[in-house]
């Protein structure tokens, strides 16, 4: 089952349980990959790959949490447990998120696939990471420890 056709079923089964919170988010959802969609089509691309859809939920993630932060600082905590149960429900869409052994492994084996021996290869290893771990890593995390992993020069 694609991505595409998980959101579909999703919507149907929470309209049937009546979860207005997870059938709001999934329709938020939709709506940001088809305007990810119409954005490629006007760069002369096909619809939205599942790893852009990802690299979508992980922003999506980030922006609501960002969200639930502020409005908890405002005493605004109705709004913040909102953010926060959309953020879950979203997360509940990426694959399984590498933890931090598996991250600095999959850095590492960048690195060698890559050749990577200064700083200025960090574009390289982030590309390649992005392409085989894209929705399963945090890439500003993965980037601060590439940054640490590869030799300074």
């Amino acid at each position: 089952m694609t991505l595409r056709e998980r959101f579909t079923q999703e919507v149907k089964d929470a309209m049937r349980a009546g979860d207005k919170r997870k059938l709001g988010t999934v329709r938020m959802i939709q709506a940001a990959i088809k305007d990810k969609d119409i954005e490629a089509r006007g760069a002369n691309r096909g619809a939205a790959t599942d790893e852009e859809i990802l690299a979508l939920l992980q922003k999506m993630i980030k922006q609501r949490q960002e969200s639930a932060h502020v409005y908890a600082e405002n005493k605004r905590d109705e709004l913040a447990a909102q953010e926060r149960e959309e953020a879950e429900i979203i997360q509940g869409f990426l694959p399984k998120q590498l933890d931090e052994a598996e991250t600095r492994a999959a850095i590492e084996a960048a690195i060698a696939e890559t050749g990577a021996a200064s700083m200025k290869d960090m574009g390289k290893v982030i590309g390649v990471l992005r392409g085989k771990y894209a929705g399963q890593m945090d890439f500003a995390r993965a980037s601060a420890l590439v940054k640490d992993m590869l030799p300074k020069g």
